[in-house]
């Protein structure tokens, strides 16, 4: 697959995480999933690195947006447990929890068809 303007951008984006630009690393998340709003990539790192920076109300829609593009993935679930927890939502936590357990164990979320 020949790289897109969302791979340049993305992988510019990894570079600013990787040096603790949190701020500039986001806003090139930002544009990486508003050119493929399909980029569970895209959304999963904005999410962590929202988190990261206590955005945690924007962080969590980024997490429920990765587990809705990949719902049998087990670190999107994980994350979203972790955000969950941050903004005091223990019932939502323990519901992502939950379903990173599923996924630990070898099982779905969701059927794959």
């Amino acid at each position: 697959m020949p790289d897109t303007d969302r791979d340049h951008l993305f992988d510019d984006a990894n570079g600013n995480l990787a040096l603790g630009d949190l701020e500039d690393a986001v806003a090139l998340y930002r544009r990486c999933v508003a050119l493929d709003p399909d980029f569970f990539d895209g959304w999963h790192a904005l999410g962590m690195c929202l988190l990261k920076l206590g955005e945690i109300k924007e962080a969590i829609g980024c997490g429920l947006q990765a587990t809705t593009l990949r719902p049998n993935d087990l670190l999107a679930w994980t994350a979203l447990s972790q955000m969950y927890v941050r903004d005091g939502q223990i019932g939502e936590a323990e519901f992502a929890k939950g379903n990173a357990r599923i996924l630990s164990l070898g099982g779905k979320v969701v059927r794959e068809s």
